[in-house]
């Protein structure tokens, strides 16, 4: 049987340096590999990446879901140990905080160029 391992996620942008950059800033991530229209960041500690292709039609989507608007597709789960320290960070590498949050261990937020994820306290 073939050995199949995950090794990153991808996400579409009209920038990829750009939101790499955002990214590598947000998580400590270092970029392995970068043309105009392909970037790739790998976690230093050894971990999965993240990897940021050209996608000049991207639509940022609607968060909460609405009917006949651009639906989020997936998102990120980012675990932390200090929930308002980690929204500080966030915000200060360039995320926005949604005004809809469902959750109180969880914040939802975007990235510049509108991808959400989610910071969240695991639970113990």
């Amino acid at each position: 049987m073939a050995t199949l391992r995950l090794t990153a996620t991808v996400l579409d942008t009209p920038d990829p340096p750009a939101l790499a950059a955002f990214y590598g800033r947000l998580l400590g991530y270092e970029t392995v590999e970068e043309s105009g229209d392909w970037v790739v960041l790998r976690d230093p500690g050894g971990g999965s990446g993240l990897s940021f292709q050209r996608e000049e039609r991207y639509v940022r989507p609607v968060w909460p879901a609405s009917a006949g608007e651009q639906q989020v597709q997936d998102h990120l789960d980012i675990a932390v140990d200090d929930l308002p320290g980690a929204v500080a960070h966030a915000v200060a590498a360039g995320a926005v905080v949604e005004e809809f949050q469902p959750q109180e261990t969880v914040r939802v937020l975007r990235d510049p160029h509108g991808h959400l994820f989610c910071l969240y306290l695991p639970e113990d």
